[in-house]
């Protein structure tokens, strides 16, 4: 979730998000890592809007603050849109991170997904502005996979955690090996940043769920 601003001077749209993160795993420097994360990948294409005919580039503006003791009633009752919580565990349901919903502004991270490649933020960072995963996941002949592209993916060789394995073979390595992701024009275009309501040259992308996250625990063996 973000706060969208207009800049009719520099003809600028940055997108301000404020990420909190909390939970035994977070620290302080990988919530720094994680909000370079976010912005490095989401400001590479560099990408220009046009807006009531004026062209606008579009710039996220992306902080993480490490909060260990976040209290509950700061998520349940904020109504800053610039503000995101996320949790952060080695252990998580499902054994993958997640938010929750579509359009939203909390949600919980898997500590390895995080350490295993830097498109995991900007990838979940997506859905919290309204992103959804694409309905066509081979995408082979289609050149580098787009950051919305789920784990699963079937692409080209190259894009593959193994570039030998048969397309599509789990087992071996044929699917899509998430380092590969980027953020590409039309994941910037998909956002439909045109159509924001602005008030005071404002508007919000995305929605509260405000949920916090107790920490997951293992079955017992």
């Amino acid at each position: 979730m973000g706060e969208a601003e207009l800049n009719s001077i520099t003809n600028q749209l940055s997108i301000h998000s404020v990420i909190f993160f909390y939970g035994d795993a977070a620290s302080k420097d990988l919530s720094w890592q994680i909000a370079n994360d976010i912005g490095k990948h989401w400001n590479e294409p560099k990408a220009r809007i046009k807006i009531n005919g004026d062209l606008y580039t579009v710039q996220f503006e992306i902080e993480g603050i490490y909060e260990p003791d976040l209290n509950p009633e700061k998520v349940w009752y904020n109504d800053n849109p610039r503000f995101n919580f996320f949790r952060i565990e080695e252990f998580a349901n499902g054994n993958i991170s997640f938010v929750d919903g579509i359009g939203s502004n909390t949600g919980y991270f898997k500590l390895d997904n995080l350490l295993q490649t830097s498109t995991t933020a900007p990838h979940e960072y997506g859905h919290t502005l309204g992103l959804v995963h694409p309905t066509l996941l081979d995408i082979r002949g289609k050149g580098i996979p787009g950051i919305m592209y789920p784990r699963g993916t079937i692409v080209d060789p190259p894009f593959q955690y193994n570039p030998e394995a048969r397309a599509g073979d789990n087992t071996n390595g044929g699917t899509m090996n998430p380092v590969y992701r980027k953020v590409l024009p039309n994941d910037i275009e998909d956002l439909k940043l045109h159509k924001l309501f602005f008030n005071n040259g404002k508007a919000v992308v995305g929605d509260f769920t405000s949920l916090y996250h107790e920490k997951h625990t293992q079955p017992a063996s």
